[in-house]
């Protein structure tokens, strides 16, 4: 087998990426991997300690994969198109990458390495404020990431259909993309306001309540 010296972690890294496609999270193994590299598992743990940082790791590299698919999707075009190029992509890595996604969705301990993930909420962030403008801009990135997650789940869990057609996908960005924009004075015009007459028909109801108290 060859020495830990003929071998980085990159190389390892990539060879992961690789058998978590095939055989997803539950198959992840370091002693398989250093198998499959004709190493000896040493040679794994010189690069991470155990499984625990090598999932870190995989975390990290699905999130380089996925900023990269959005800066290609958000290249060039204006604010609007870019949040649903980047959304189509952002939902078609996952799909085509489900285990390395999946990865990436999990929790790992603070003390890992997570500058990509750091970077791809960062890019995010930056593409929202566009839109949003730099006072909302991390609320509405959060909003706008916990949708598409959302939409990523319920397509992979085969819950869509006629009576829950995807285009509701597309409905929901469209209502995403409105909230935004209209910077929060639309939404404050769409929220009741309770009216005299209704105030002091809850003022009265209260009373009511506590005099059949008595």
């Amino acid at each position: 087998m060859p020495y830990p010296s003929k071998t980085d972690r990159q190389t390892i890294l990539s060879a992961a990426v690789k058998d978590l496609a095939h055989g997803g999270i539950r198959g992840l193994s370091l002693r398989n991997l250093a198998a499959s590299l004709d190493l000896a598992p040493n040679a794994i743990y010189r690069y991470f300690s155990d499984r625990s940082a090598l999932e870190a790791a995989l975390a990290n590299e699905a999130a380089r994969q996925l900023e990269l698919a959005l800066r290609k999707a958000a290249d060039g075009r204006e604010p609007v198109t870019t949040i649903r190029e980047m959304s189509s992509a952002y939902i078609k890595f996952a799909r085509d990458n489900r285990h390395l996604y999946e990865v990436m969705m999990s929790l790992h301990a603070p003390e890992h390495d997570a500058t990509f993930r750091q970077s791809l909420w960062t890019f995010t962030v930056e593409q929202v404020q566009r839109i949003a403008g730099s006072d909302r801009a991390a609320q509405a990135s959060v909003a706008l990431w916990a949708f598409l997650h959302g939409a990523v789940a319920l397509e992979a869990a085969h819950v869509l259909g006629e009576s829950k057609p995807a285009s509701g996908i597309e409905f929901a960005l469209d209502a995403w993309l409105m909230a935004v924009s209209a910077r929060g004075k639309r939404i404050e015009a769409l929220r009741i306001k309770p009216t005299k007459k209704t105030a002091n028909k809850k003022v009265s109801a209260r009373e009511n309540s506590v005099r059949s108290r008595k």
